[in-house]
C-alpha cells in the first residue's frame, strides 16, 4: 500500500501496523490512537491529512516520515489552504455543549453521541463541541451528512467546534 495524504488511519495501522508507535513518537496528540472506541470509529475514516490537521502538522512532512519508515520514496503534497469567516449563526446559544476528550476517555464515539444529540433538535439550532485537537474527521463526516460546521482555536491546543442543524 502506497502512503498518501489520503491513506486512512485505519488502513495504515493494518497494513503497517508498527506505525502506531512511530506516530505517537511524532506527536503526543497522536497517543489518543490507542483509545479503543476512537480506535473502531474515527480511525476508520480519517486520512492522513486529517491527522495532519488534528496535529497541527504539516501533511507533507508527516506523510513523508511515514513513507520513509516503511521504505516508500518522499512525495510533493499539494496544502489546501481554506480561509474560513465566521457565520453569524455561531453567535446563538448552542442546545449542547460536548467536550470529545471526556467522551473519549468515558468510552464513548463523540461523532455517535453528538449524531444522536442533533437528531433531536429543530433545525437551525446548534451545538458545540470542545477538544484538544482540530476534530478534522468529525467536521467532514458531519459536512458530509448536511450540517453546516465551524471550527476555530481558542488557543495553541484547544479548538471550538460549531455544527449547525
Amino acid at each position: 500500500m502506497e502512503i498518501t495524504d489520503k491513506t486512512k488511519v485505519h488502513d495504515l495501522l493494518q497494513t503497517y501496523p508498527e506505525l502506531e508507535e512511530k506516530l505517537i513518537a511524532l506527536n503526543p496528540k497522536y497517543k489518543k490512537l490507542k483509545n479503543p472506541i476512537l480506535r473502531k470509529t474515527i480511525a476508520r475514516v480519517a486520512t492522513l491529512r486529517q491527522v495532519a490537521a488534528v496535529g497541527g502538522m504539516d501533511v507533507q512532512e508527516l506523510v513523508n516520515t511515514l513513507r520513509k519508515f516503511v521504505g516508500q520514496e518522499p512525495i510533493v503534497i499539494n496544502e489546501e489552504k481554506k480561509e474560513q469567516i465566521a457565520p453569524q449563526w455561531i453567535m446563538q446559544e448552542p442546545q449542547a455543549v460536548f467536550d470529545a476528550n471526556e467522551l473519549l476517555d468515558s468510552g464513548q464515539n463523540p461523532l455517535a453521541v453528538i449524531s444522536k444529540k442533533l437528531k433531536e433538535l429543530p433545525q437551525g439550532s446548534m451545538i458545540v463541541l470542545k477538544s484538544d485537537f482540530l476534530p478534522e474527521p468529525l467536521i467532514e463526516e458531519f459536512k458530509k451528512r448536511g450540517h453546516e460546521v465551524y471550527a476555530k482555536p481558542i488557543d495553541e491546543e484547544h479548538y471550538l467546534t460549531y455544527i449547525k442543524v
